[in-house]
């Protein structure tokens, strides 16, 4: 996948139990890969599946899988969604795995 022509927004997600991240070709209008909470690898690792913890777990997780895709650069779209907190650790985690938004 080339980097250069193509936009991919990285969707962000809450319902009342989980917090999802959605990687979407805004090109192609499909979804490339995507994490949450309900992760096979991140529902092992967590007790409480809606906190900032368990979002920065996801970030990373999502941030690990865009990296294999050879992904990054990314449009951060949070929604309706206020840039702190669980939104705010998501995109920490992204961030530390070298995505760049």
């Amino acid at each position: 996948m080339s980097t250069n022509k193509s936009k991919f927004r990285l969707r962000i997600f809450k319902s009342k139990k989980h917090i999802y991240a959605i990687l979407i070709d805004d090109n192609s209008n499909k979804v490339i890969t995507s994490s949450s909470t309900i992760s096979r690898n991140i529902k092992e690792d967590v007790k409480k599946f809606k906190n900032c913890e368990t979002a920065k777990l996801v970030g990373k997780n999502i941030g690990m899988k865009l990296k294999e895709l050879g992904i990054e650069k990314i449009i951060f779209d949070r929604g309706k969604n206020l840039y702190h907190g669980q939104i705010k650790s998501i995109a920490e985690g992204t961030r530390e795995e070298g995505i760049i938004f």
